[in-house]
C-alpha cells in the first residue's frame, strides 16, 4: 500500500476525516484484545514502571485517582493484580502487577503485535517507519495537552 502523495489536489481534507480515523483505530484495537483498553493501560504502566500507589498511577495515566482506583478493581478480583505494603508505610499499599497480569499482559501485547504486522504486512518497512513516527508524534501531542 503506498501512500498518496501529501499534495493531492481532490484528496478530502484530513483534519475533517482524522478524528474519526483515530476513534474507529481506537475502537478496533482495543476490540481485538482480551483487555479493555483501561486494564491494558494501568497494566502497561506497572509492567513498565513497577508497583505504584494510587495517585501516582493516576498522574502517569493522566487521569484521576478515583479512576484508578475503580479501573482497579475489577482487576484486583481476576488476580491480575494485587496490593503490597508500602516499604516507607506499612499503612500504605501499592498496585503490583502479578505474575497471572504480566501473562495476560504479554498475551494482549502479542495480540496487538501480530494485528498490526497483518495490517500493514503489504506496507513498505518506509511506511510503517513514517506511521510509527507520526502516530508517536501525535500521541505525544495528547500527552502534552494534560
Amino acid at each position: 500500500m503506498s501512500l498518496p502523495p501529501p499534495d493531492v489536489p481532490d484528496a478530502p481534507d484530513p483534519d475533517c476525516r482524522l478524528p474519526y480515523q483515530v476513534a474507529v483505530f481506537a475502537r478496533r484495537i482495543s476490540a481485538a484484545a482480551a483487555l479493555d483498553r483501561a486494564a491494558f493501560l494501568l497494566l502497561d504502566q506497572l509492567a513498565a514502571g513497577g508497583p505504584a500507589n494510587v495517585k501516582t498511577l493516576a498522574a502517569a495515566l493522566g487521569v484521576d485517582s478515583s479512576t484508578v482506583t475503580r479501573q482497579a478493581a475489577p482487576l484486583l478480583r481476576e488476580h491480575l493484580l494485587t496490593r503490597v505494603p508500602y516499604p516507607a508505610d506499612r499503612r500504605a499499599a501499592l498496585l503490583a502487577l502479578t505474575p497471572l497480569g504480566a501473562g495476560r499482559l504479554a498475551q494482549v501485547h502479542e495480540q496487538r503485535r501480530q494485528l498490526i504486522a497483518e495490517l500493514t504486512a503489504d506496507w513498505t518497512a518506509d511506511e510503517r517507519t513514517l506511521f510509527c513516527a507520526l502516530l508517536e508524534r501525535f500521541n505525544d501531542g495528547l500527552r502534552n495537552q494534560r
